[in-house]
């Protein structure tokens, strides 16, 4: 076993929310190991935890504030034993609530947005400096600037030893923030506006990623398919042509992306849809209701013909595409009527998965000063009916794969000595019997049979000639 460095501190992060916020932990690991952090699984033997949050579900600040104070039990018995730990909230919710989370909880050293993580380690060298002033004068450090600099030309590499252990799989951030303004939406007040990566920077981590093992790459934005990169001639390029640009990467078997808005899915990415084999045909397309009363509403900028137009086209590119979605119930006004047209939209969609939710306000959008508010009990039966449609049709696709043979990338040992595991194209999950020595590569698996959330298979031995 390889003895650390004497100087050697642990860090802890502990992640809410989307693959975006997993994305960042990621990062903020990167950004800090130059410092001699090393990630530690277990909390109470850290010298620096982070809580990477997320506000979009609802009473998301509370949910925070309860975490930093068993934190502070926590941080009050290391001290008893002449340790010591910081803490930092990162994220969505600090991002919106930087000075109440440093009022409400002093325990807090740092307090940072999702825009200044690559200045993680100025900010623990100035919280440092805070920690040997009179308790009385200690301030957390905060930092919820959208800065004029990008952060991803700041941050360094991902470090490969690190990837490594991330697997076969990884998650790559090309745009970031939102110029939506859905009227219950945060992201845009969190995350700020629309921002794409260069092309060459997207092309580069890439390329280090599969160098270090990784066979799938899902691509990341809060409007992933809003994407417009520039590339070495000054050009922007979408995220369609990107698509194409990423499978000529050897070794990079398949992409995926998310999350998408019905109004940037123009026809380029449509056609690389149809193109590409790495693509995988599963898409996560929100429609968050089919009435266009409540669509316009919430702000969408998109009817349910016009989402159902872009369906209609995405399946004539690839007519084996699964579909996911985004809905919310009881946004403020919504009718009997506006919910039998969200049922309707789902009923001639079929999706193969979906996210719903109850509509709670969020603060400082507009949606929180809206009136008409939906009484709890007909949210939860609208919320149930929708659950229930949207489970039947996710138990007939999954009962449509039985017979075929798919392409799985065997990931990890299955629950069951002898058993493997892994992902379908349509990121179902997929158990077999079979050796370990199958991991790490993609095999043609027949689908003999359904579990609750995940499909059986069985190996099918290659045609010998």
């Amino acid at each position: 076993m390889t003895e650390m460095r004497a100087n050697t501190k642990k860090l802890f992060i502990k992640t809410y929310g989307c693959q975006m916020n997993v994305y960042d932990s990621d990062r903020m690991a990167d950004a800090l190991a130059p410092q001699g952090y090393e990630p530690t699984g277990d909390i109470a033997q850290a010298d620096l935890v982070l809580l990477n949050t997320c506000h979009i579900r609802e009473k998301a600040s509370e949910k925070v504030f309860s975490e930093l104070g068993r934190l502070k039990e926590l941080q009050s018995e290391r001290r008893a034993l002449g340790g010591d730990m910081m803490i930092g909230v990162a994220g969505c919710v600090a991002q919106a609530e930087g000075e109440e989370i440093a009022r409400r909880a002093p325990v807090v050293d740092m307090v940072f947005g999702p825009q200044a993580y690559h200045r993680l380690p100025s900010m623990l060298a100035r919280a440092e400096a805070q920690r040997h002033m009179h308790p009385s004068l200690k301030q957390a450090v905060i930092d919820t600037d959208f800065p004029e600099e990008d952060k991803f030309d700041h941050l360094p590499a991902p470090r490969k030893e690190v990837t490594i252990k991330r697997g076969l799989t990884a998650f790559l951030t090309v745009q970031e923030g939102c110029d939506k303004f859905c009227s219950f939406c945060v992201v845009p007040y969190t995350r700020g506006a629309e921002v794409s990566r260069p092309v060459s920077q997207v092309i580069a981590e890439a390329r280090g990623l599969v160098e270090a093992g990784v066979k799938e790459i899902t691509l990341l934005g809060q409007n992933v398919n809003a994407y417009h990169g520039v590339d070495g001639a000054g050009r922007a390029v979408g995220l369609g042509e990107l698509s194409y640009l990423l499978a000529e990467i050897s070794g990079l078997e398949r992409l995926r992306y998310t999350t998408s808005h019905p109004r940037d899915m123009d026809d380029a990415l449509i056609a690389a849809h149809r193109d590409l084999d790495i693509l995988m045909p599963y898409l996560h397309l929100p429609v968050q209701s089919g009435s266009d009363t409540i669509l316009k509403a919430m702000n969408r900028r998109h009817t349910a013909a016009e989402y159902m137009k872009v369906i209609e086209a995405i399946k004539t590119a690839r007519p084996d595409m699964a579909l996911s979605g985004d809905f919310i119930v009881g946004f403020p006004g919504e009718t009997d009527k506006d919910f039998e047209d969200t049922l309707k939209i789902i009923a001639d969609v079929g999706y193969a998965s979906a996210y719903s939710f109850k509509y709670s306000t969020r603060p400082g959008t507009p949606g929180a000063n809206l009136t008409h508010q939906i009484a709890e009990e007909v949210k939860n039966e609208r919320l149930w009916r929708l659950q229930d449609l949207v489970n039947s049709q996710t138990t007939a696709f999954h009962a449509s794969c039985v017979g075929k043979t798919l392409p799985v990338l065997i990931e990890r040992p299955g629950r069951m000595p002898g058993q493997v595991g892994g992902r379908s194209p349509y990121l179902q999950a997929v158990h077999l019997e079979g050796s370990t020595d199958l991991i790490g590569a993609i095999h043609q698996v027949e689908i003999i049979g359904t579990s609750t959330n995940s499909l059986v298979g069985r190996l099918r031995q290659a045609q010998v000639a």
